[in-house]
């Protein structure tokens, strides 16, 4: 029987979550099954045709880049600005840490499913890339959608640090030779409100061939 790797991800007063690979046992606290619903743990295989929505939703403004080969939609009342190390952003007005980012590096990999089974990617992402060393990281739905035959992975996260904690989806995509990454944010505190506003973001992210 092939042997599994387990790590225990909490703190000194308690554990929050412990995940196994190669299974990637999620145990998921009450407070988001109550949000999620019973398919929080599910993994959904989404596909899409070509016929992305010609019109923009309402309260969302589209952000198109055909010089870097991506789109993706964005709650109209938030600005651009600067965010290092990231190709475009928007953020709220007036509220921290509820933004939107992209940012892209070469790889020589043609598929989002290069990086391996999806859990398995997904989980060291989370903990060892978008997790610093003073923050709790907890996954939980995720997706795999196709458009255009091109694969898309989405999936929701926390990292909690004291005083504070961060709720997230992110999607990652291959192509152009690019490995793209778009992050939106809210404030853990207010996620249950944001969520779904915040999905449609994550859902948009689409790349487009770039121009010989």
């Amino acid at each position: 029987m092939q042997s599994k790797e387990s790590l225990v991800v909490g703190t000194g007063k308690k554990i929050v979550d412990r995940i196994t690979l190669p299974d990637l046992i999620i145990e998921v606290t009450k407070r988001r099954l109550a949000l999620l619903g019973a398919g929080a743990l599910s993994t959904v295989l989404l596909n899409s045709s070509s016929a992305y929505a010609e019109e923009v939703p309402k309260n969302y403004s589209s952000y198109v880049d055909a010089n870097d080969g991506y789109s993706y939609l964005y709650p109209a009342d938030w600005r651009d600005f600067d965010f290092l190390g990231h190709d475009s952003a928007f953020k709220d007005r007036n509220v921290q840490l509820q933004s939107v980012r992209v940012a892209f590096v070469p790889t020589q990999k043609t598929d989002i499913r290069d990086l391996g089974p999806m859990d398995e990617a997904i989980f060291n992402l989370v903990t060892e890339v978008y997790a610093a060393p003073n923050q709790i990281p907890t996954i939980y739905e995720m997706q795999e959608r196709t458009v255009d035959g091109r694969n898309y992975w989405t999936f929701e996260y926390d990292l909690e640090a004291p005083g504070y904690g961060v709720s997230a989806f992110a999607t990652v995509a291959i192509g152009n030779g690019r490995y793209y990454t778009l992050i939106v944010t809210a404030n853990e505190r207010r996620w249950s409100r944001l969520r779904n506003k915040l999905k449609v973001v994550a859902d948009s992210f689409k790349i487009s061939d770039l121009n010989a």
